[in-house]
């Protein structure tokens, strides 16, 4: 006799990646349950990002962070555009300050154009000052895939494909744990109304709760669940009219992008993030933070008056790596690695995260069978 089942895949976590992947597996013809502990979608770190559409430009080639960046980004614009999400494909430039960062930015451009980054070029000094004038570069590369976005929209949008194709966002529904069938999961709930559901596939795309959530999967090896370092990052806002159109960028620093200047969709100029590492969920920023941006923002906008930023937002990256650690690619870990046949767990999502989810959502579905 053949088990019936409540749904065909659960996904642990109603972020912008748990989303765009159970929209995937609903295209696919899947009945799909999506599983959020918060009262509302995208409250985790999808709710704390820059909203920047990555070109795809750092990335080691044939890493998954380069290939799905590339291909999330290509399929990103064009879902916005069937959805009607607001974007601009606004521009950004790498800018070097100097004769070391010279380097580092024309080796940026060799690596992404391997990656199959569309349109790039290398400005002179006077080409990033014609396009961006309060701009100090003595050189830049322009990348004009890269853009912003509305992230909460995008996933409303989400949200609506899925449950227009027969899905459920269970919202304060936490996963509680799972226990693997002789095929599939009997997946236990909680929150105000608890259930126990079968479901044939498991998804764990849960940002900051990944690990936890792993842990809970009986028979998941401990061994194979990433240590989760919690790397914070802050931003400040400018007071007064943003200064660049485009995005800007210095070279990135060991584990992350750096402090960079980003507009968001009212057009408002904020700076960050930095990067620090906390050893729990703390959103608080600390005005004191702001004198060294001061500092790095000046190396590359040397007009920027005193006084002029204030304690915006903060935001926390689920990263595999520590202080010191090489950045680790993404982790989206089968059924060859931690042996529970219908199972995959994302660890380490971070940025491209946003940029590649549907990239994501393709790849954990081919994965999956879906």
């Amino acid at each position: 006799m053949t088990m019936q089942y409540d749904f065909d895949a659960a996904v642990v976590g109603a972020g912008a990646v748990g989303l765009a992947t159970a929209y995937r597996l609903a295209q696919a013809g899947l009945s799909v349950v999506v599983l959020e502990k918060e009262r509302h979608i995208g409250q985790g770190v999808s709710s704390r990002n820059s909203e920047v559409i990555h070109g795809g430009l750092y990335y080691p080639t044939g890493s998954l962070k380069a290939r799905l960046c590339v291909e999330g980004r290509r399929a990103l614009y064009a879902f916005l555009d069937q959805h009607g999400v607001a974007y601009e494909r606004c521009g950004k430039i790498v800018v070097a300050t100097d004769d070391v960062e010279v380097e580092r930015v024309e080796a940026i451009h060799r690596q992404a154009a391997t990656n199959g980054v569309e349109g790039l070029a290398l400005l002179t000094a006077q080409q990033v000052h014609a396009l961006e004038p309060q701009a100090r570069a003595v050189m830049g590369l322009y990348s004009p895939q890269t853009g912003i976005f509305d992230t909460h929209g995008y996933m409303v949008a989400l949200q609506g494909e899925i449950e227009a194709n027969g899905g459920v966002v269970a919202l304060d529904a936490p996963f509680e744990s799972a226990e693997p069938l002789a095929e599939g999961f009997q997946v236990q709930t909680g929150g105000a109304d608890p259930a126990s559901l079968s479901v044939k596939r498991l998804v764990i795309a849960a940002g900051l709760g990944a690990q936890d959530a792993a842990g809970r999967v009986e028979g998941y090896p401990a061994d194979e669940i990433p240590t989760l370092h919690y790397g914070k990052g802050v931003y400040f806002a400018l007071h007064g009219k943003a200064p660049f159109q485009r995005l800007v960028y210095p070279p990135p620093v060991p584990g992350a992008l750096g402090i960079h200047y980003k507009r968001d969709m009212a057009g408002r100029a904020h700076f960050g993030p930095d990067l620090e590492y906390v050893t729990r969920e703390d959103y608080d920023v600390d005005p004191a933070r702001a004198a060294s941006f001061y500092s790095y923002v000046r190396h590359f906008w040397p007009g920027l008056p005193d006084g002029a930023l204030s304690p915006d937002y903060a935001g926390i990256r689920p990263k595999l790596h520590g202080p010191g650690e090489p950045q680790p690619d993404f982790r989206i870990d089968g059924s060859d690695r931690h042996g529970l046949s219908g199972l995959v767990a994302l660890f380490g999502i971070e940025s491209p995260g946003l940029t590649s989810s549907l990239a994501i959502g393709d790849y954990v579905a081919t994965m999956l069978g879906g």
